[in-house]
């Protein structure tokens, strides 16, 4: 009798360890997913230079080949008239063409074409200079006076002071990139 007691008191157990969802010997399932706090030794944070970004490819010998030029590059802002008059007669002066990229910073098209326009400014970098121009932020006056029609973004190439050349980004950034491409290569 006693060993049916004992067997019947074990089963018992069992029967209401399983009833409250786990079993004897195994941790409780978590009610929630807490994250734990991650250590400063652990995790390093990362600042990032303002222009430009140079890449130094390793060699063979585990040392580090000479820079060839910038990896990426910020395109520069343009707020005013004045400093897009500026940026016009520098390029002037030196004879380079500059691209302009008219965006705006609510237009998803804008912003994930933006960083793509960055590695083809180190590309052209510095034959070529690129702009930024935010549309929402500078005088419709300007806006105007470059031609900007309604459709975002809008890539223009200007030399000797003047819009040579413009690709509207409506489609895939590669797509745009590329006619970005062209539309210099066009002008060289």
């Amino acid at each position: 009798m006693a060993i049916s007691s004992a067997a019947a008191a074990a089963a018992g157990e069992t029967a209401a360890a399983l009833s409250h969802g786990r079993v004897r010997g195994t941790r409780p399932l978590p009610t929630r997913l807490a994250f734990l706090p991650k250590s400063p030794s652990r995790w390093a944070t990362i600042s990032l230079p303002p222009v430009p970004r140079r890449a130094a490819p390793a060699t063979a010998e585990g040392r580090v080949a000479e820079e060839e030029g910038p990896a990426w590059m910020e395109l520069e802002p343009i707020s005013s008239e004045q400093q897009l008059d500026r940026a016009l007669a520098e390029a002037q002066q030196l004879d380079h063409p500059i691209v302009l990229l008219w965006m705006a910073n609510w237009c998803r098209k804008c912003i994930y074409l933006k960083p793509k326009l960055e590695k083809l400014a180190a590309e052209y970098y510095p034959r070529i200079r690129f702009y930024c121009v935010d549309v929402n932020a500078v005088p419709q006056k300007l806006v105007n006076r470059a031609g900007v029609t309604q459709k975002m973004p809008s890539i223009q190439l200007w030399s000797d002071s003047q819009k040579q050349a413009e690709v509207i980004g409506g489609h895939k950034s590669w797509l745009v990139i590329d006619d970005v491409r062209r539309m210099i290569e066009r002008e060289e």
